[in-house]
């Protein structure tokens, strides 16, 4: 899978990610959304997901999804920019376990707003990759 063509908010290999965890997008997220490896653990995958919204990497999201909840497609909101990623917790989901939860809060700006989006999402891991299930809500 390739790099977004027209990211939601332009990032490069040397800018910050935008999941937040301190590294630059080319050490961080930018190799996952390449398909060049997968996250070894649940909390990654979050944070890859989190930032593929806020970079418009439709693709790597349904890659990403459960086939049994993954929809036929997925257009993202270019309106809507992403700009934090909080991890409130996290149950099980570490590179020896088959399922976990996080919970997070995913800060964004719609039409001049602050919104925020609080969930506790599952995952699953299949042959020793993580994929997004639903929310718990």
């Amino acid at each position: 899978m390739s790099s977004p063509s027209s990211p939601l908010v332009p990032v490069t290999a040397t800018t910050r990610c935008p999941c937040l965890s301190g590294e630059t997008y080319g050490e961080c997220c930018g190799p996952l959304h390449a398909g060049q490896g997968s996250a070894p653990t649940a909390e990654r995958l979050m944070r890859s997901r989190y930032a593929a919204f806020a970079v418009g990497a439709a693709g790597y999201l349904l890659t990403t999804w459960h086939p049994s909840t993954r929809p036929d497609s997925l257009e993202l909101d270019a309106e809507m920019k992403w700009v934090r990623l909080d991890i409130l917790r996290t149950v099980r989901g570490g590179p020896l376990d088959t399922d976990g939860v996080v919970e997070f809060v995913a800060h964004y700006r719609l039409d001049g707003q602050r919104g925020q989006q609080h969930e506790s999402s599952r995952f699953l891991k299949i042959d020793r990759r993580w994929f997004y299930l639903d929310s718990l809500g």
